[in-house]
């Protein structure tokens, strides 16, 4: 068998969810995606996929093997390219994660941006608020807020995120503006339930300060919609907050208090080596986010 080919087979109809559309894409006959798809699977030693009359759907195992496969593919595509000479034009599928709502408002114009700039290529984008195994499922570039730890791992820091203290002009209006984090104690919290939101708030020059959130939501989304009308003051991310600053609708207090930012980087596992649509999309991602006035 080849496995280069079985491979081709097998994420075409993960992608169909389709024996008869992936014959038809890859000008094979039906009995042959069939006969295929069955000596991975016996190679493997595990079902891809589950099979009814109406649906074609991948199995734990085979989401897992789904994205080993697309990397394995991309890498093969990309020598190819190599050995054409071509290793300076990007090529494939760019595969990009970060956190849910930085992706969607940063990262994901940058995709778009690149895509236009390399009509060649195709992008995916994994926008979650948990940190991705980059390698275990199949990520090129990550985009990540905080401390990394020790990785091995190329990072290149393209700005900063500062936790900001945030209420609308109206509610700061009834209810005065907190001088000191203490009085925090005398205001409405509303609070976030994501791993950014704290039952405790520090502050830059040690001081800490328990939070008892009257209104607790389990999207920033949210929380912001809250402070926006005015209902109590929260802390966030300041990016999640721009559109709202510069509209005046909710204005930030205590930043003279405010702990470090947290750093930004762009991280990638091939350093140097790494294939011409990874170094494209870093070089465009860097430009683009060290521009933005939120981010330093």
């Amino acid at each position: 068998m080849d496995r280069w080919t079985a491979m081709r087979v097998f994420v075409k109809v993960a992608e169909t969810e389709s024996f008869a559309k992936t014959a038809r894409h890859l000008h094979m006959s039906a009995a042959a995606v069939t006969r295929t798809i069955a000596a991975l699977e016996e190679l493997i030693g595990a079902r891809l996929f589950v099979r009814t009359t109406r649906s074609v759907k991948t199995t734990e195992a085979g989401k897992r093997y789904l994205n080993d496969c697309r990397r394995i593919l991309s890498d093969i595509a990309e020598a190819e390219s190599a050995a054409a000479g071509h290793y300076a034009e990007p090529s494939g599928t760019l595969a990009v994660t970060a956190s849910a709502m930085f992706g969607r408002i940063h990262v994901l114009p940058v995709v778009m941006a690149y895509l236009d700039a390399y009509p060649g290529m195709r992008a995916r984008t994994l926008f979650v608020d948990r940190t991705v195994n980059v390698l275990d499922e199949g990520i090129d570039v990550a985009v990540r807020i905080g401390h990394l730890p020790d990785s091995g791992f190329t990072a290149v820091q393209v700005g900063s995120v500062r936790r900001v203290i945030c209420g609308s002009p109206d509610y700061l209006r009834a209810h005065g503006t907190p001088a000191t984090p203490g009085d925090l104690k005398r205001h409405r919290i509303v609070a976030s339930s994501s791993a950014w939101s704290l039952t405790e708030w520090r502050f830059g020059d040690g001081q800490r300060v328990v939070i008892d959130p009257i209104l607790q939501c389990n999207t920033n989304e949210s929380v912001i919609a809250a402070a926006k009308a005015g209902w109590g003051l929260t802390r966030v991310p300041i990016y999640q907050i721009a559109p709202a600053l510069q509209a005046g609708t909710l204005a930030i207090a205590l930043d003279e208090f405010e702990e470090p930012a947290l750093p930004i980087h762009i991280l990638y596992p091939e350093g140097r080596q790494a294939p011409a649509k990874v170094r494209a999309f870093v070089d465009l991602a860097v430009s683009s986010l060290r521009r933005s006035p939120f981010l330093n």
